[in-house]
């Protein structure tokens, strides 16, 4: 039998939307104009806060990290979904795949990271914010930010090497239009039992404490809101966590509807309706659902605009 690298030496073929021919200049420019509005309206959050000294606390600079995970993961896959609606199916090589699919687990896994530390900082800002300061100082945050990145990139990494031993002789076509993890153990016909249950196990290593502390960050913070006597004050702590629980809720239900189930019961069909939704759709509207409802932001941006 061949061995595994002479197995994967061809790479694979990715399809894209090659089932919709007549569509692909109309969702080329979907697409594009997803993803400009993405790199747009997030390099305008780091530019921002950059000049505006008055927006550098803890909240910005975890939206700034955030911004700079969501560049990161519209980029993996959008550049090359705009390829391959323009020139067809593209074919990616294996160690290009397995690599794309590392990225695209770390970002995912900060980016659970990075929101459990957001919700962390709305709750000492809302129930603590005489000690805020002091709690959320430079070296604390610049701690959870080192902590994040370091956990996104070393969570998935044994999952990505056991991936990378996998065996594809039964077919080298993924109908996708990026190496989708779920897609990859489906391709094998190596026995991949064990990789499920890791992606189970991994899955709930981050899942269950970052939504264990989300709902209770935001149980105390509720309840702290209720019971502010001014209907304004109500309205303003309220509006400074529902753009976070709006991210939140389309986040966590899009990746966790789509990766933890078994490879048997993953439809390719519901597969990228929902990663349209991770890598392309909420990198783009995260920068306006953070900013739209900020009033400190829009002054700033007004600020800058009237400067240049």
């Amino acid at each position: 039998m061949k061995t595994n690298n002479q197995n994967n030496s061809n790479g694979f073929v990715l399809l894209g939307f090659s089932e919709y021919p007549l569509l692909q200049i109309p969702l080329f420019c979907i697409f594009l104009l997803i993803y400009l509005l993405s790199l747009q309206g997030n390099f305008l959050i780091l530019i921002v806060t950059y000049h505006a000294s008055l927006l550098h606390i803890p909240m910005y600079f975890f939206l700034c990290n955030l911004s700079f995970i969501d560049i990161l993961t519209s980029s993996i896959s959008q550049p090359k979904l705009l390829c391959m609606l323009l020139i067809g199916p593209y074919t990616i090589s294996f160690n290009e795949c397995i690599l794309q699919l590392y990225f695209f687990l770390s970002l995912v896994c900060a980016e659970f990271v990075l929101l459990t530390i957001m919700a962390y900082d709305r709750y000492v800002a809302i129930c603590n914010p005489l000690r805020y300061l002091i709690l959320m100082n430079r070296r604390v945050c610049v701690l959870l930010v080192i902590t994040c990145w370091i956990f996104g990139f070393a969570e998935p990494l044994s999952y990505t090497l056991l991936t990378s031993k996998l065996q594809f002789c039964r077919s080298h076509t993924i109908d996708h239009y990026f190496c989708d993890p779920s897609i990859l153990l489906k391709l094998s016909y190596t026995d991949t039992s064990f990789l499920e249950i890791m992606t189970f196990i991994l899955g709930s290593l981050v899942g269950i404490p970052a939504f264990t502390i989300i709902v209770a960050s935001y149980a105390y913070i509720i309840s702290t809101v209720l019971n502010i006597p001014s209907s304004v004050g109500r309205k303003k702590a309220f509006s400074t966590c529902s753009s976070h629980l709006i991210v939140i809720i389309l986040y966590y239900g899009g990746t966790l509807i789509t990766y933890m189930r078994p490879s048997s019961q993953y439809a390719t069909s519901l597969s990228k309706p929902f990663s349209i939704l991770y890598t392309a759709l909420i990198p783009s509207v995260n920068p306006f659902i953070y900013t739209l409802r900020n009033e400190d932001f829009k002054q700033y941006l007004v600020k800058i605009a009237k400067n240049n």
